[in-house]
């Protein structure tokens, strides 16, 4: 009994079929374990992941389905371009591994099966080393500092010597005021010196400001006196 498949851009067997969808499957399946195991913020989705494997195979699927027939290629172009995406990527990398299980599934549907696993695997491994190892990471920490001083006198000599001696870096953000006119709030991004602490730095800046408040924030820490 022949199961081959007579398609208008040539023949395929079913054992193509199955070896198709099982390699697309299987890759893009690892290429979702990498991407769980090398993921940092808390921005972690279930469903892009599952989404990722999905893509895979129907990509691969797409590929067996158009062959090397042109004209296929355009209409299924066309087909698909009325599909909209609503949901926003929350990471830059992610968009990274949309086009990796897309490019393998590709590569799987066109029956380079060689190709598409060595590929991906190779990219995995390039990924985990760069999470391994936290590859172009630029260890630069930065604080903002808000000051409140009253309205109508000028402290920003005062400010700039304090920040001066206790930040190796700083810039002036926004000046605003407050509380209908009576302060003025003054943003500033520092980098601190090595060995000071953000409250060595409040205390310097309240005795300069006759004791107002002083903000300075570092990440999602506060230190606020």
């Amino acid at each position: 009994m022949n199961f081959d498949l007579q398609e208008l851009s040539g023949t395929f067997s079913v054992t193509d079929v199955v070896a198709a969808m099982v390699l697309s499957f299987l890759l893009s399946t690892m290429i979702g374990y990498v991407y769980r195991y090398t993921h940092r913020n808390v921005s972690y989705s279930q469903s892009y992941v599952q989404t990722l494997v999905i893509v895979g195979m129907i990509v691969a699927l797409i590929m067996l389905v158009v062959g090397s027939n042109l004209a296929r290629a355009f209409s299924l172009v066309g087909a698909l371009s009325v599909v909209r995406f609503r949901n926003a990527v929350k990471e830059t990398r992610d968009v990274g591994f949309i086009f990796m299980a897309m490019a393998v599934g590709m590569a799987v549907g066109a029956r380079f099966y060689t190709l598409a696993a060595v590929a991906a695997v190779v990219i995995c491994v390039v990924v985990i080393m760069m999470y391994k190892f936290d590859w172009f990471a630029l260890n630069v920490q930065r604080q903002v500092v808000k000051v409140q001083v009253p309205a109508g006198e000028d402290y920003s000599l005062d400010i700039r010597d304090v920040l001066i001696r206790y930040t190796s870096e700083f810039e002036l953000v926004s000046t605003e005021t407050i509380r209908g006119g009576a302060l003025t709030e003054v943003f500033y991004t520092v980098r601190m010196k090595k060995g000071t602490e953000p409250g060595d730095l409040v205390i310097a800046l309240q005795e300069r400001t006759s004791g107002q408040r002083v903000t300075v924030l570092t990440g999602y820490d506060t230190t606020d006196l």
